[in-house]
């Protein structure tokens, strides 16, 4: 058994990066395909905010990271859906808000340290039982979210004006998804930092959007990527002794280059095979012009 297995902390670390890496690209592709990738980053900010009110108050930093998070993503919501702010607005005010609220509070708090260097970028040695029964809890209700509501987040995917006049209660899923994704950033703080977690709901699903096709098999692949890029990274961490976090995003950037670099590839040898196809038919209508030209000079002589 290799050596990583022998610690009892990194395994609880890898169960967590599995939990996380299959749910957070999983809802996130519906983020991204609807241009609200920056929501997560927003969030992650104002759980931060949370985090710094928690160091500065004594309290359970993922408690109140949860509470500032839900409270952020419904009053987004809101101020974008009553038409109170534009939805890039809304998210950039709270985004900014949040981060200078962190900043003051973590300056009354005496600065930066380990503890909320750990929420930042993500710790393997403070991952707890209880972590990974939240993080449980989370996947089951999002994979039951998704699994109920599928439907209806396809149709607020592609059209949701459309989806309105069908009868989809556009609002309250929004409102879901922002509110899952706040859940997903406080229960993965312990892993991949606040910070960096919103680029684990968007870079799978990147990967996965440029090697499948269909809404159903997008989410799939993004899940099965975020799994791949969250125990690489882990495992890259525990051996090369660096910070979780940036090891599983720098993972999954590898991976999107990789990807990127094998989809330009093809689509050279697509084109230059299809030159091929193309200058091969030229050739033939020009041999087929040049035998009727010979044809018709022998026939004239002939004549």
């Amino acid at each position: 058994m290799p050596e990583i297995f022998h610690y009892e902390f990194m395994n609880r670390a890898i169960i967590a990066s599995v939990l996380i890496g299959a749910t957070a690209p999983a809802f996130g592709v519906f983020l991204v395909l609807r241009r609200l990738s920056l929501i997560a980053d927003t969030l992650s900010h104002v759980a931060l905010a949370g985090v710094a009110i928690a160091l500065l108050t004594k309290s359970f930093a993922p408690v109140i990271a949860l509470i500032a998070t839900t409270g952020a993503a419904v009053s987004i919501e809101e101020l974008r859906m009553r038409r109170l702010l534009p939805g890039d607005a809304a998210l950039a005010v709270f985004l900014y808000g949040a981060l200078a609220v962190a900043v003051v509070l973590i300056s009354i708090a005496d600065g930066f340290n380990s503890t909320l260097f750990s929420y930042l970028f993500g710790s393997v040695l403070t991952v707890t039982q209880t972590d990974l029964w939240w993080m449980a809890t989370l996947t089951v209700v999002i994979t039951l979210f998704l699994l109920m509501f599928s439907s209806e987040l396809a149709q607020i995917t592609f059209d949701s004006d459309l989806a309105r006049i069908n009868g989809v209660r556009v609002h309250l899923l929004n409102l879901g998804l922002a509110i899952l994704t706040g859940a997903t950033i406080t229960v993965s703080m312990r892993v991949v930092g606040v910070l960096l977690v919103g680029a684990l709901i968007v870079i799978p699903v990147l990967i996965s959007i440029r090697i499948t096709t269909g809404l159903a098999s997008t989410v799939v692949t993004s899940s099965i990527v975020g799994v791949f890029v969250a125990v690489i990274g882990m495992v890259i961490a525990y051996y090369a002794d660096i910070a979780p976090g940036g090891s599983v995003v720098l993972s999954a950037i590898a991976l999107l280059l990789m990807v990127e670099a094998g989809a330009f590839v093809l689509h050279l040898k697509d084109r230059h095979h299809r030159r091929l196809i193309v200058d091969g038919h030229s050739h033939a209508h020009e041999s087929h012009a040049h035998g009727a030209d010979v044809t018709s000079d022998a026939n004239s002589k002939h004549d």
